[in-house]
């Protein structure tokens, strides 16, 4: 298989495309669903087809007791009905239920395809997980929304959330030594004096051209380290965004490729409304994203599909170089495993986690996926009984500062939501086998503690309340030089069996937008290749 001729989904050029229209007037939106239901009525039931292991017994949601949060297991549809566009209905499985695959799961869904969404925490929403302190809901990592997040935005709507989407502007700054500098707007960057007045206008008008060349194409083949260096200068590069990108990637910094660079400069100021000059605007979903992800969870149910949180996969069921099903582990202990029969399969979990699934995938795409290096990401949360600082979002410049950015919630959101405690997250991202990646929250919080009394030297051990330490260890793709020609197809050398993680987003940084937009993209493009299988 010639794994050139199926390259990830492109991603969008220069100025949003406006994201993905979801209810196309066809009956397909969560508030047609009796007149879908008329148009589309369930038919009876059909013989269940072969299935390939003859020591799985089929899922059955009322045995399992996980599926459609009480549904009632329902007969299978016949193949031969169709859905608008004259696409198959086809039996679709994801596997992992962050919101890549709950945006995947709800297109299919909608569309009137048999979805089984499944995930193997008790917890749905990957990254974008919640838990409660003080009484209100909290992400594990920090999240927030840009103005140029057009498919979460449009989600949100289709799900009758978005009078709960709230924009506002937020309050950014650099910790430099023990300094605090705001950089809510252009004029901050004057005032930004750790650098000379050279660098700052050369900082300036370097990203005032990155926003202005919409073309990130014209940078691949480019590191961002000898761009920077180039644009800004050897102070630009060493004073400012050098120290951000070895946080970020560490030792691999110098060779971070420039289209990811030129991402994250491009975007943060399309969320600043009234051009460069004004003030960046963030949003963020009253009560939490929880909300959104359980509303996914909900409408995915609600077109008909099943949800299965707690059930890991144990294999990928491979026959004839096409995937035929997806066999989950045991629902209790002592018992069989369970088969879910599919035409498709789509995985958005991390690539190792895939090649463990498929051993079927051969040398040539296992080779991208075992190519990949992940940065752990890792947050120490606190709970205060009172304010760290004023800023929203503030960035650690200094090299021997061991995280990267102090996030305080309550500066963006009220403390009242939290029970009246002040939440700050500090994050880092570490190479495999740092100590940061094994230790507890009050180690790591012995480490930091120095660090956070430069943010504001009375802080004290006595105003936490509670702290949590959470990781992910496919936290952050090391986006290197030339790595466009390393990402792996979306469409994998096994017939039916698609890939869709953050790996895959290029060249966009990670996050809830590209990779909804991502899910939902290769849901259709499953679907288009089935039909056209089957011509």
């Amino acid at each position: 298989m010639d794994l050139r001729r199926h390259r990830p989904i492109r991603a969008a050029r220069a100025r949003d495309r406006r994201g993905v229209r979801h209810d196309d007037g066809r009956g397909h939106g969560l508030r047609d669903r009796a007149a879908r239901a008329a148009a589309y009525p369930r038919s009876a039931a059909r013989p269940a087809a072969a299935v390939a292991s003859s020591h799985c017994r089929r899922h059955d949601p009322a045995r399992a007791g996980r599926s459609g949060r009480g549904q009632q297991a329902r007969p299978p549809r016949t193949p031969r009905r169709r859905v608008p566009g004259d696409l198959p209905i086809v039996r679709a499985v994801v596997i992992g239920a962050g919101v890549g695959g709950l945006a995947a799961a709800h297109e299919l869904a909608k569309q009137g395809h048999e979805v089984h969404l499944v995930e193997a925490s008790p917890v749905l929403g990957g990254q974008v997980r919640t838990f409660e302190v003080g009484g209100g809901r909290i992400e594990h990592f920090y999240h927030h929304l840009f103005r140029s997040d057009t498919v979460v935005a449009g989600l949100i709507e289709e799900l009758g959330l978005g009078e709960d989407l709230e924009w506002i502007e937020s309050r950014v700054g650099m910790l430099v030594g023990d300094r605090v500098f705001r950089f809510t707007g252009a004029l901050d960057l004057l005032r930004f004096t750790p650098v000379s007045l050279v660098t700052r206008l050369r900082l300036g008008l370097s990203a005032l051209w990155l926003r202005r060349v919409a073309d990130w194409e014209r940078y691949e083949g480019m590191r961002a380290a000898e761009w920077i260096t180039r644009a800004a200068g050897r102070e630009g590069y060493e004073r400012v965004w050098g120290p951000l990108l070895r946080a970020k990637f560490g030792r691999h910094a110098p060779d971070i490729a420039m289209p990811w660079f030129w991402s994250k400069i491009y975007l943060r100021f399309a969320s600043r409304e009234g051009g460069p000059l004004a003030k960046e605007q963030l949003g963020y979903l009253r009560g939490s994203f929880g909300r959104m992800v359980d509303a996914l969870a909900a409408a995915i149910e609600e077109h008909g599909g099943t949800v299965l949180p707690g059930r890991p996969v144990r294999r990928i069921v491979v026959e004839e170089g096409r995937a035929t099903g997806v066999e989950l582990e045991p629902a209790e202990p002592g018992g069989d495993p369970e088969l879910l029969p599919a035409d498709v399969v789509l995985a958005t979990v991390a690539s190792p986690v895939l090649a463990r699934l498929a051993p079927e995938l051969g040398e040539e795409y296992r080779a991208l996926l075992d190519g990949v290096d992940y940065q752990w990401a890792t947050v120490l949360m606190l709970a205060l009984d009172r304010p760290l600082s004023e800023i929203y979002w503030l960035t650690a410049t200094d090299a021997d500062c061991p995280f990267v950015v102090a996030v305080e919630q309550t500066n963006f959101r009220s403390p009242a939501e939290y029970g009246g405690r002040h939440v700050v997250y500090f994050s880092n991202y570490a190479d495999p086998g740092d100590p940061v990646t094994e230790e507890d929250a009050a180690q790591v919080l012995d480490r930091y503690e120095p660090y956070i009394r430069r943010i504001n030297p009375a802080f004290d051990r006595s105003w936490i309340e509670e702290m949590w330490m959470f990781k992910d260890r496919s936290g952050q793709p090391i986006v290197r030089h030339r790595y466009r020609e390393t990402i792996a197809p979306h469409r994998t050398p096994v017939e039916g069996l698609y890939l869709a993680n953050n790996t895959q987003l290029y060249p966009e940084d990670r996050g809830q937008n590209y990779t909804m937009r991502m899910g939902i993209e290769v849901a259709r493009m499953a679907v288009e290749d089935r039909a056209a299988r089957e011509r």
